[in-house]
């Protein structure tokens, strides 16, 4: 294990470093910086190699925590990048953004602040590359069989390597220009830069995995014409329906999706030219909805120079520290204060949008009111407590409701769930044969963790089913949630 001193010796917890609020809003750049090495060894030595290590049961990926935290400590870089890769294709991803379930789950959280999982995670992401640890993996041997992915997300690109490394012949479908879905143009480069995304892409073109962008399956290419042609196919093509506000008033201008708004400005930090570009500049923003979405608008808005930012929340506003209602193992709902809430917002709670105020055409404001919860649980505007927030833009951060799937359930009949996901069984096997879903398309809107961990257990799914037996890891199964042991 790591210094079985180390927890006594350092009590104090130490995340990554962050760039000034001043200097980090005026540029797309990465908040976080690099922690020293020293740090990184202490954070490292606190973990207690637990005899029952509930870090395991709070990450999707069942990473080998203990391992590599102690592996890390003992400034052995190459061993602790192997631990890291044997559950995870991308740590280098889910140290940025991944929200860490696994320190929630950290056995020290009884009495101390937890481990930096998290932390010690992008570390060795980074040391993977720094000392040229990352090498492609080239099969041994190929097989005939071929597979198509549809989607070039943390789901898809997962599933996509795990079997060209298994010897099968892969393409990834994308409909975007570039590669990456939500990890290109749905999370800010102020959380993830693209060149992080794009040197882990080089890897898996030298492994032999073929990408395929600007084709849309279902209207490009049919998805009958695409079963035919492979032998087996993967929908990876996430959770991208978002959910509407059902008010007067949304038709206005200045009303945009939050994804349309993220979208256009990573384009633009990619160097692209987007032509009436919806941009927050000298305008106050208001932010319906308080999750990582949410955030990223606000990040976004203040380094467009935005005159104010408002977040609003239709519930409670939860509590900074763990409540005595939610003792450790369980998961906390604690307040989340993101880098771009502290980068300058007006957090506002238990308020109901009842209307989008607006003149010629252009909103001008949003009439809220106070949040009543009913006893069935519902929550309802209260009536005689309305006001107006001011506001020359609004952006709708809802949430999704399901995934895009009119010409997959049309052309090739596959059923979707109650929740409109895409239906598969045990096996992320539809209800077409060779046709298999992992990630949003079939969970639903979920963590970058639970994306790859479906992804590599899809990936075994499919070699099974080409083959009739698997090499690969089969993490996660469909029907599995994150243990709940409130």
């Amino acid at each position: 294990m790591a210094d079985p001193r180390g927890f006594l010796k350092y009590t104090e917890r130490q995340d990554r470093p962050k760039r000034p609020v001043p200097v980090r809003i005026m540029d797309f750049n990465e908040v976080q910086t690099a922690p020293d090495s020293a740090t990184l060894k202490k954070q490292a030595s606190r973990c207690m190699d637990c005899g029952v290590a509930f870090c395991h049961q709070g990450c999707p990926l069942g990473n080998l925590i203990p391992e590599w935290n102690d592996l890390v400590w003992r400034g052995h870089s190459r061993e602790a990048v192997a631990r890291m890769h044997a559950t995870n294709n991308f740590p280098e991803f889910t140290g940025r953004v991944c929200p860490a379930p696994c320190e929630s789950a950290c056995v020290l959280g009884i009495n101390q602040p937890a481990v930096t999982i998290k932390q010690v995670e992008y570390a060795i992401g980074e040391m993977a590359f720094d000392e040229g640890i990352v090498e492609p993996f080239i099969p041994d041997r190929l097989v005939s069989q071929t597979v198509a992915v549809v989607g070039s997300g943390p789901a898809g690109l997962a599933a996509a390597q795990q079997l060209t490394q298994a010897g099968f012949t892969v393409a990834v479908y994308e409909r975007d220009d570039r590669i990456g879905g939500l990890l290109r143009y749905g999370i800010p480069d102020f959380k993830l830069e693209k060149e992080i995304l794009d040197r882990r892409l080089d890897v898996m073109r030298a492994e032999g995995t073929r990408f395929r962008t600007g084709v849309e399956i279902g209207k490009d290419i049919t998805w009958d014409q695409l079963r035919r042609r492979y032998d087996a196919v993967i929908v990876a093509t996430g959770a991208l329906e978002a959910r509407e506000l059902g008010v007067p008033g949304r038709e206005l201008n200045g009303v945009h999706h939050a994804m349309e708004y993220l979208t256009q400005a990573n384009r633009v930090a990619a160097g692209d030219e987007v032509p009436n570009q919806i941009r927050a500049d000298g305008k106050h923003v208001v932010v319906l909805g308080g999750g990582d979405t949410g955030s990223d608008c606000i990040g976004t808005a203040n380094r467009q120079n935005a005159a104010s930012v408002t977040n609003i929340a239709i519930g409670f506003e939860l509590p900074a520290e763990r409540p005595d209602d939610q003792p450790w193992p369980m998961t906390p709902r604690v307040l989340d204060v993101s880098s771009s809430h502290e980068e300058g917002v007006d957090r506002v709670y238990l308020s109901s949008t009842v209307e989008i105020l607006g003149e010629n055409g252009r909103v001008t404001g949003l009439k809220v009111a106070e949040t009543e919860y009913l006893h069935d649980g519902r929550r309802v505007p209260k009536e005689g407590t309305e006001r107006v927030v001011p506001a020359d833009m609004v952006l709708l951060a809802l949430g999704f409701t399901g995934n895009e799937s009119d010409e997959l359930v049309e052309q090739i009949h596959t059923d979707l769930d109650k929740r409109g996901n895409v239906a598969r069984d045990d096996t992320y096997m539809t209800t077409v044969d060779g046709v298999f879903a992992c990630g949003d398309a079939g969970r639903g809107a979920s963590l970058v963790v639970w994306a790859i961990a479906e992804g590599r257990a899809c990936a075994s799914a499919v070699e099974k089913f080409l083959t009739g037996s698997t090499r690969l890891p089969f993490p996660v199964a469909p029907s599995t949630q994150a243990i709940n042991l409130r």
